[in-house]
């Protein structure tokens, strides 16, 4: 779908801030990510920040994973 207008994407999109809200950038097993919380339990990743494949090969980390507040051992928030 193509849109032609003059009219700014923010306005037509509109951005939603409570989504952003609850997503944070962390370090885990020495990769740079962004989890969103799920519940009071567990983060989902939402975006991995690194430039090595095989960070992205690794399932334990691919973004949808849910990772649990007890394996965040080796956490550390950006």
């Amino acid at each position: 779908m193509i849109l032609y207008t003059m009219m700014p994407s923010e306005l037509i999109f509109p951005y939603e801030q409570t989504e952003e809200s609850k997503q944070k950038f962390i370090t885990y097993q020495g990769v740079s990510m962004l989890v969103e919380q799920t519940d009071s339990d567990h983060v989902q990743v939402v975006r991995i920040l690194s430039s090595d494949p095989q960070h992205y090969l690794n399932q334990q980390l691919c973004p949808g994973a849910k990772i649990s507040f007890a394996n965040l051992g080796g956490l550390s928030a950006l």
